[in-house]
């Protein structure tokens, strides 16, 4: 299974949206565009077709643990 195929089916368990996706992607300083965000998501035959690497792939599961549970709260400092 491909960082692609991961990509697409988190995208449909979750019921995200491409514009979703790229406010994940940016909760970690990683900007995509739309469009190369479309392109992961083609037919791996399909001209366009562009390969989930795998630094997108953790910056999203990173971007979807802050999206889902809220920012890490800071630890506290011992006296």
């Amino acid at each position: 299974m491909s960082n692609n195929d991961i990509l697409k089916k988190l995208r449909v368990a979750l019921e995200l949206n491409n514009e979703e996706i790229i406010k994940i992607l940016a909760l970690v300083n990683f900007k995509v565009t739309k469009s190369e965000l479309g392109d992961m998501f083609r037919n791996d035959e399909h001209p366009n077709y562009k390969p989930c690497k795998d630094q997108i792939l953790r910056n999203f599961l990173n971007g979807l643990v802050i999206y889902k549970r809220g920012p890490r709260e800071p630890k506290a400092e011992i006296k």
